[in-house]
């Protein structure tokens, strides 16, 4: 029978019933003769007592399970090895769908006279008093002993989650929640704010797409040691740790390298990638321009030397860009000038030591290149590279270095100490770490942790960030135009790639939003994690921009989180839900008639009525605990989330455990003054001293 009103917040009254049943079935069974029964009589009704018994303790068992369940959740522990996967599917976690009851049974729960089921039992709270009064005294093992977890301690305390339980525990009958991989290519964000589980989220789903196969990018700006030794052990156990690339700013010399513009479809999209990370409002616009066309000229004459441009020779040619005039010039003229050339530009230099009027310097490169300039200009010779070049000497020396003033700091930052060694590769023999690009990571079908080290230079590690993601979008580019087996072999099955961008304030930029706009297409399935909205909206500088990301992020994850602004992302994307009320009323009418007999009338009556509210509120993200997340997947479809607590039994190996420690010595270990990136290890220990065996593949990868 279905009832208006559910009513799980009362005595569980049906153990009454069932103990009644179970009574009588006892009864009939062993003396039927009290109520005449012949035997298959009475063993009829001790069946059919008992299947009422049965029938009633289920649902008592319902009322007190709802009950306990919103003080406490069962706990739920899973190793990583454990984590469920499927071909076509994505574990999120255990929970339920969300509908109009769960709504109404929140709102009943938090109604006052009900405050007694959410309060914890007078047992439980004198436990906690008892453990923090023997602390440091003679009676501490009482403590230990009220905490440890067993069955006869009725008062375990607690996990500190902190937040509202029932928030889940309004559904006890919690199941997997799995998510269409159809729906990865849409892309996805996760909100919570500090220390709330996106770190664990982003274990699970990174832990499901190395074992399905798929390209597995993960950007850590932080450097979580944790997280570099989760990727490893899933790798290995997926049989994939020969294909496993870690490349960290903060330990240069135990990383892979990237040429963070070596590798593009068009050649401008090296000046792009690094101008983007300039200024550009206001009267840094012009200076902006400029910088892109000069880095693009550098770019250009590189590709025509048959070079790779990179990081350190752009900072190089941007200070002195004579010697780069000179190589592509005797190269040009060589190629396309007349046998003398070289005599006619002797006569040319010789004319300008002469003329007085010239304010070159007396000799040195500059006085050659613009020698040569001047000289093909009067021969009539043209190319379109030595004619962006030849513009460069134009400009009064003082002149052009403020132009450039903006690029510079810029490249101080990329091509300073050892983080130089790893965005300008030298493919020197010598070193044995590997260089890698995406398109190379994508053909091999590659694993690839990106520690961005944010905490020690966070400008250096927007700027890598931000040329990484500009590479990718330009691999998206060539996979979208020419298909999705461009740049990969015949012999290896064709991958999706799985980006996921940790703290992704940090990293968002311009180049993003091409990504998620276009990179579907392409394969790719991105996943950005990070504490508010407003934080990305900050880094843009633009709120339409912003909002024009938050638009191409299809599927919302969202754990606890201190911003309302935040939460009404989620909470203004639900419909409003009706809620029953139940409303006592009771009247009574006098008779003043004395023909009549009766003196007076009277009324009891229950009022059901419904309301429309909400969903779910802002204010119950806010109260999420530790570990718990609403997330809107497949269509605006909410679910409830329980994500699992890892288990303390998951397979790390020894090795990667070592590196881990390394990294935890390095970030916080060192002295008082002591600076850990001047800690210089022997060269031959690079790698093989350090990574276990096959971690690192001597000659995977190149730079362009």
């Amino acid at each position: 029978m279905a009832y208006p009103v559910e009513n799980l917040l009362r005595p569980p009254v049906e153990y009454v019933a069932a103990g009644t049943s179970l009574l009588a079935a006892m009864i009939v069974a062993t003396a039927p003769e009290w109520f005449l029964m012949p035997d298959t009589i009475s063993q009829a009704a001790t069946i059919a007592f008992i299947a009422h018994a049965v029938w009633r303790i289920r649902q008592a068992r319902q009322v007190t399970r709802y009950q306990k369940n919103l003080r406490r959740l069962p706990k739920y522990t899973l190793a990583s090895k454990d984590i469920p996967w499927s071909e076509r599917k994505l574990f999120l976690g255990m929970g339920f769908r969300w509908d109009q009851r769960h709504t109404q049974r929140l709102i009943n729960v938090r109604l006052p006279d009900n405050r007694h089921f959410r309060d914890q039992s007078t047992l439980y709270k004198t436990a906690r008093q008892v453990e923090l009064r023997v602390e440091r005294t003679q009676l501490a093992w009482l403590g230990r002993l009220l905490r440890q977890e067993a069955w006869w301690n009725p008062a375990v305390p607690l996990p500190e989650v902190g937040g509202d339980p029932a928030l889940h525990g309004i559904e006890p009958n919690e199941r997997p929640v799995w998510e269409a991989l159809g729906e990865r290519v849409g892309h996805k964000m996760v909100l919570g704010t500090t220390r709330v589980g996106k770190t664990r989220l982003a274990e699970i789903f990174i832990a499901q797409d190395i074992r399905r196969g798929d390209v597995v990018i993960v950007f850590d700006p932080k450097g979580d040691a944790d997280l570099l030794k989760r990727m490893y052990s899933e790798a290995k156990h997926a049989g994939r740790e020969n294909e496993f690339y870690m490349f960290h700013l903060g330990f240069p010399h135990f990383s892979a390298r990237y040429n963070p513009v070596g590798s593009f479809s068009r050649i401008t999209e090296v000046a792009t990638r690094i101008a983007n990370q300039l200024p550009g409002e206001g009267q840094s616009r012009a200076f902006k321009e400029f910088v892109w066309r000069f880095v693009n000229t550098i770019s250009r004459t590189l590709v025509a030397l048959g070079r790779t441009p990179d990081y350190e020779q752009i900072a190089r040619y941007a200070t002195d860009v004579d010697p780069l005039i000179l190589d592509y010039y005797e190269a040009w003229l060589s190629r396309e000038g007349p046998p003398n050339w070289r005599e006619e530009v002797e006569s040319t230099v010789a004319e300008l030591l002469s003329d007085k009027r010239n304010k070159a310097p007396a000799r040195g490169p500059a006085l050659r290149a613009k020698a040569m300039v001047a000289y093909a200009r009067e021969a009539g010779l043209f190319d379109q590279v030595a004619h962006a070049l030849g513009s460069i000497t134009n400009y009064e020396r003082s002149y052009f270095d403020k132009l450039v003033a903006s690029l510079l700091p810029l490249m101080d930052k990329l091509t300073t100490g050892h983080v130089a060694e790893l965005l300008s590769p030298d493919g020197s023999a010598d070193d044995p770490r590997p260089v890698f690009s995406w398109m190379n990571i994508i053909n091999q079908g590659g694993i690839v942790y990106v520690g961005l080290d944010a905490l020690t230079d966070f400008e250096v590690a927007a700027a890598v960030g931000n040329s990484m993601f500009a590479d990718l979008t330009s691999v998206a580019g060539r996979i979208y135009k020419f298909g999705a087996d461009v740049g990969q072999s015949d012999t290896v099955p064709k991958r999706i790639l799985s980006i996921h961008a940790d703290e992704f304030n940090e990293l968002v930029g311009p180049e993003f939003i091409p990504m998620l706009n276009k990179a579907g297409g392409a394969g790719y399935q991105v996943t950005v994690y990070t504490q508010t909205w407003s934080d990305v909206e900050a880094k843009i500088g633009d709120r339409a921009k912003a909002a024009q990301i938050a638009g191409n992020l299809n599927t919302l994850v969202m754990l606890r989180v201190k911003n309302t602004e935040t939460a009404e992302m989620l909470t203004d994307q639900l419909p409003e839900v009706g809620v029953v009320t139940t409303l006592l009323a009771s009247a009574a009418t006098d008779n003043s008639d004395p023909a009549e007999w009766t003196d007076f009338n009277s009324r009891n009556e229950d009022r059901v009525t419904t309301e429309r509210v909400p969903m779910i509120a802002p204010a119950d993200l806010v109260q999420l605990p530790k570990g718990q997340a609403f997330a809107l997947i497949e269509g605006g479809q909410l679910y409830k989330l329980r994500l699992p607590l890892p288990s303390p039994d998951d397979d790390v190996p020894p090795d990667l455990a070592r590196i881990a420690e390394e990294m935890r010595r390095r970030y916080e270990g060192q002295a008082p003054g002591e600076e850990w990136w001047a800690q210089e290890p022997p060269r031959t220990a690079h790698a093989s001293a350090v990574w276990p065996q096959g971690l690192v593949v001597e000659g995977k990868g190149s730079g362009h």
